[in-house]
This record gives structure tokens, C-alpha cells and sequence, in this order.
């Protein structure tokens, strides 16, 4: 259903912190038009913590429509509140996305069963696909295997998983356990080479904000079985993978988007910052290593 690269979009936003409608809808055309196969708004890179409902989800529908239809959107829905992530995955179909992100319940640290039963309280609420976010570093929840296999066994919407916990063999694993038709999207840029090998089909990436095509060519050469090609782009992009979590994100990715599009607004929502000039120094080395500037 979903493969490729896929970017995480950041919001850009005006200098006086509102956001930059105008600004997101060239961003959208500019993502499809370099190779991008689907698009995520209102992630974690996407500064979604700090976005308000009407934010998060007029952001949502623009992206739809600029979209339209081109390729996919996958509307970043999760909350560690059931009751909101429901309001949430509604709000998203409403909007006209086309599948939904959703983290399990972050801080309150649940158990296996509380994080079934709320994907389940999700999944029967709306019909509309549902990828799991499983990022373990920012939630301290961990979805297990054998939960994963669980949801996906009971609510046929649980379409797939963004991986983001770093361990790779748990894509064999988790096509193990979920099926061969279970999507499995990296959640880390500089994994996803090994990611696909193993069974992967794309990622969903904070890269690809800033070097579309590359991220673009560089999955396309692993659908394609050609790994040699891949670990050509691998080596090209591997620099700017680590810069670009050189200082909290998405400080870091919206100063190279600064870089490559001088136009490209540079504002962050605290507490969300700028960062710092050592940062920005790795950023420019890697954009300079990936041909970028």
C-alpha cells in the first residue's frame, strides 16, 4: 500500500510563529516533483506537539489538496490520550488523508494490554488505514512483537508499522508474526539500507525533506534489488543522516531546508530552537558531501 520515500514534512511557519499555508502548499509540489511517494504531515519532524487541533488538521487538508491525489498522505494522528487519538483518526479521514500514523499512548506507559486495547478503541472507531509509529526513544512504550501481531490479527485497518526502534532484526520478526502483506516503513534514515534488505519497503524519512531525489533514487535502487546502486546513495546521503541529528529535531533539518531554499522560513515553536552553529557546521559539510549545495 505504501513504499518508497516518504517525508516527514516539516511546517514551515511565518517569523511571528503563525503557519506558512503558502509556504507548505510550494513544499507539497515541490516533494511530489522530486520522486516522493507519499507524503507525512504533522509528524514528530513536522513540530506536530506544538500544532493546535485546528493547526494540525487544516494543515492535514491542505496537504490533501495540494496533493491532489498524486500520491499519498498519511496524516500524522497519534496522542497518548485514547479519547483524542479517536477524535484524531476521525479528524484525519475527515480531512481526506489517506491512512493515519498513529504512536501508542506516550508518557503514560502502558502495558501490552493497554496498548492493544487502545489501538483497538482507535481501529473500531474509524475505517481509515492505520500505520503504528513504534519509536520507543521518544514514547518509552515499546509496541512487542507479539502485540503487533496481535493488532494486526484483530483490525484489518493496521496496515503496517514505521519502525523506528533501531533494532533490525525485528523486521523478520515482524513479518514473521504480521504477514508478508505487513508494510514495514524504516524510521530511521541511516538503518534503511539494511531495513529493506531484511524487508522493508521504504522509509519514512527526516532526510528527504531536504534531498527528495536522492532519498527518492536511493529507495527506488533497493526495490529494485540493487544494492550496490543503494550503497552508492548510502555513502552520498550517510552524513547528512547523522548532521541532521546533530542538535534536536527538527532544528537541524530546517537549517539545511534554509540552505538548499534561502526562501524557506526558519522559524521553530519553542521549545523547539535553532541549531547551534556546531550543528549547522555538520549540516553543511554533509549537504556539501551529498551535492546538495
Amino acid at each position: 500500500m505504501f513504499s518508497g520515500s516518504i517525508p516527514a514534512l516539516v511546517t514551515p511557519f511565518h517569523a511571528d510563529g503563525s503557519v506558512d499555508e503558502a509556504a507548505f502548499r510550494r513544499f507539497v509540489d515541490w516533494q511530489i516533483d522530486q520522486g516522493s511517494a507519499a507524503l507525512v504531515p504533522c509528524g514528530t519532524t513536522g513540530e506536530a506537539a506544538t500544532l493546535s487541533a485546528e493547526e494540525h488538521f487544516r494543515l492535514v487538508h491542505i496537504c490533501v489538496d495540494q496533493t491532489a491525489g498524486r500520491v499519498p498522505v498519511i496524516a500524522g494522528a497519534g496522542s497518548n490520550d485514547t479519547q483524542v487519538a479517536m477524535l484524531n483518526i476521525d479528524a484525519a479521514k475527515a480531512a481526506g488523508a489517506d491512512a493515519a500514523l498513529m504512536v501508542p499512548p506516550y508518557y503514560n506507559r502502558p502495558s501490552q494490554e493497554g496498548i492493544f486495547r487502545h489501538f483497538e478503541a482507535v481501529a473500531t472507531s474509524c475505517d481509515l488505514p492505520i500505520i503504528l509509529y513504534n519509536v520507543p526513544g521518544r514514547t518509552v512504550t515499546d509496541i512487542a512483537v507479539e502485540t503487533m501481531a496481535r493488532i494486526t490479527a484483530a483490525f484489518p485497518t493496521v496496515v503496517g508499522v514505521k519502525d523506528a526502534t533501531g533494532v533490525l532484526q525485528r523486521v523478520t520478526a515482524q513479518r514473521a508474526a504480521c504477514g508478508e502483506g505487513f508494510c514495514q516503513l524504516s524510521g530511521n534514515d541511516e538503518t534503511a539500507l539494511a531495513f529493506n534488505a531484511m524487508g522493508g519497503v521504504g522509509c519514512i524519512s527526516v532526510a528527504a525533506n531536504v534531498a527528495p531525489r536522492l532519498c527518492a533514487d536511493f529507495q527506488a535502487a533497493c526495490a529494485a534489488g540493487d544494492y550496490a546502486a543503494a550503497r552508492v546513495f548510502q555513502d552520498r546521503l550517510f552524513p547528512l543522516y547523522v548532521a541532521l541529528f546533530s542538535d534536536a529535531s527538527p532544528g537541524p533539518i530546517k537549517y539545511a531546508m534554509s540552505r538548499v531554499q534561502p526562501d524557506f522560513p526558519k522559524t521553530l515553536r519553542l521549545p523547539m530552537t535553532w541549531p547551534s552553529a556546531a550543528s549547522q557546521a555538520l549540516v553543511d559539510a554533509a549537504l556539501a558531501h551529498a551535492g546538495l549545495v
